[in-house]
């Protein structure tokens, strides 16, 4: 340990006894240190060698004129070498000329020019192969303490210990020991520590930690952010705390959505309402009498408005008050049947439930094609300029939807790396998969289309979130230490990404960098006159959203 007191709770000392009283048997050992800090640990160091079998194909390279070979080749696949084995195994000079050389036909091939490969055989070998191990871990939870579902937050009757507890994933190796840096004081402990927490401000305190095992490595350095704050909701003798933990490590329930990725908490006691997630879809629904809602069911002949003067329109071409009348038991009904599936999507991705259904409300009023025959589709409304922001900065998204248009192959490279054509492709097929608009299908709408929109445009928000942060850091005086929560709240910081959905990343730059210029500050009051001519409307967008 380094800079710490480490206690051996087998020992039976009179301070080791005590000791155990306060912390706990097996605990750990966290007690001020004189000065200095835990150096940090090498790291994992896990690549091993293993034998495999394989079949080995050798090629030869050789001259059409001469039939002269001029290298040899082995490979471990069917077919003929790649481009980048030839060049790894002959000059470069053949490489270029087999390279670009044109196909030998129509000419004795005594007469062509460059070169041509055969197999010369075929047999079974061995090869050594480097395989990278899994390292060791340390993961995060606390004691006695009940998780509050959706909110990540964790209620405490009295303030709890966060457990530490080092995994060590090969047979035969064990966690030595847990070591760390909470709140700048130095901690180590076995294989499980247990740290006594306390009251922190709102922005918690820091806590870096690794494991170290016989192996003779350690795990990678963790970091973790942690916050204690009371609520006593009027009666001090009833006081209970609230903790959440940000961590990759964290075992409990997953903190409010992209809270990771600001490094910022939600307000004490979980998000507010417009980012919340209720319980049953009975919680999300709705009656408002959307005019263009009503406008394209009484279109489809879902509302019998003929009983109304001009069935239902008015001079302006709009539904009149008795067509919106007339349509209101059924436009009640069309905006709540995608309760359910926005609550599943809420619970699959984080995305807040009411933040997906106040979006749906704003941009299509749950109309899922074309609207008004803009290019933006489906309930939310994707451009191509959203699709490319969902396919670059949510990775994981991209993984699943990209093999659904290109060859695993292709989406192998990435999204930044793949050619424009088929970053192109990929655009347009996402915005295709979210417009619902089918002129075959009952009503003009293919609902199972719809249905599937609801996860995309979730992830797009999710990918929004991430270049969100991005963009504060890179309009703001910022660090390699630093992110988005140290500039803006939480509440806010979802605001800015609705500014990123809606307007788009220059028009959030440009805000950011203008209201940080001349307030110091970041927040949405304070930004909400900092914005462009164009991007304003972005503002009644996010405060219509946010309500």
């Amino acid at each position: 340990m380094c800079g710490g007191i480490r206690i051996n709770p087998n020992r039976t000392t009179p301070l080791n006894w005590m000791l155990a009283i306060l912390l706990g048997w097996g605990s750990l050992a966290f007690l001020p240190a004189a000065s200095g800090r835990a150096a940090d640990p090498p790291g994992p160091d896990r690549v091993t060698a293993i034998t495999v079998k394989y079949t080995a194909y050798t090629w030869w390279m050789a001259t059409w004129n001469k039939n002269q070979v001029v290298c040899s080749i082995i490979v471990d696949h069917d077919g003929q070498p790649t481009l980048g084995e030839v060049y790894t195994n002959c000059d470069p000079t053949v490489y270029y000329t087999w390279k670009n050389q044109p196909p030998c036909t129509g000419t004795p091939h005594s007469e062509c020019e460059g070169y041509y490969l055969y197999l010369v055989r075929t047999e079974q070998s061995q090869k050594q192969v480097a395989v990278t191990l899994p390292p060791p871990a340390v993961w995060l939870s606390l004691e006695d303490c009940e998780s509050v579902s959706g909110s990540g937050t964790n209620i405490c009757e009295t303030i709890p210990r966060l457990v530490l507890k080092g995994e060590e994933p090969l047979p035969n190796e064990h966690i030595l020991r847990v070591e760390g840096m909470m709140d700048g004081q130095p901690f180590t402990c076995s294989a499980v520590c247990q740290l006594q927490l306390a009251a922190t401000d709102n922005q918690g305190v820091s806590l870096r930690f690794w494991a170290w095992s016989s192996y003779g490595d350690s795990s990678q350095v963790f970091s973790a952010q942690v916050r204690v704050a009371t609520a006593d909701a009027g009666n001090p003798d009833q006081k209970s705390w609230y903790v959440d933990v940000l961590s990759s490590q964290w075992l409990g329930v997953h903190p409010a959505t992209c809270a990771d990725t600001w490094e910022s908490f939600p307000p004490v006691g979980g998000p507010p309402d417009w980012l919340s997630t209720p319980s049953d879809p009975a919680g999300l629904s709705s009656d408002i009498p959307y005019n263009y809602l009503s406008a394209n069911l009484i279109l489809q002949g879902v509302v019998d408005a003929s009983g109304c003067p001009d069935r239902g329109w008015a001079s302006d071409a709009t539904v009149s008050q008795c067509g919106i009348e007339a349509a209101r038991p059924s436009v009640e009904a069309w905006q709540n049947q995608f309760n359910a599936l926005i609550l599943d999507t809420a619970h699959d991705t984080g995305v807040p439930a009411r933040l997906l259904k106040n979006l749906f409300a704003r941009e299509s009023q749950f109309w899922p094609g074309v609207f008004r025959a803009s290019p933006d589709a489906g309930l939310g409304q994707l451009t191509e300029n959203g699709a490319d922001t969902a396919l670059l900065w949510n990775p994981s998204f991209y993984s699943q939807y990209c093999p659904l248009v290109l060859s695993s192959k292709t989406c192998s490279k990435g999204y930044p790396h793949l050619r424009a054509g088929h970053q192109e492709l990929l655009r347009q097929a996402l915005v295709g998969s979210v417009n619902a608009a089918c002129p075959n299908c009952p009503l003009g709408i293919d609902v199972s289309q719809a249905n599937f929109s609801v996860g995309v445009f979730a992830h797009t928000l999710l990918a929004d979130c991430e270049q969100t942060a991005q963009v504060i850091l890179n309009n703001v005086p910022s660090s390699s230490t630093q992110s988005a929560g140290d500039f803006a709240s939480y509440e806010d910081l979802w605001k800015f990404t609705l500014v990123n959905y809606n307007a788009g990343a220059g028009c959030l730059g440009l805000a950011v960098n203008e209201t940080w210029t001349a307030e110091h500050k970041l927040t949405w009051d304070a930004m909400a006159s900092h914005f462009t001519e164009v991007c304003a409307p972005a503002k009644d967008y996010v405060n219509d959203i946010s309500k």
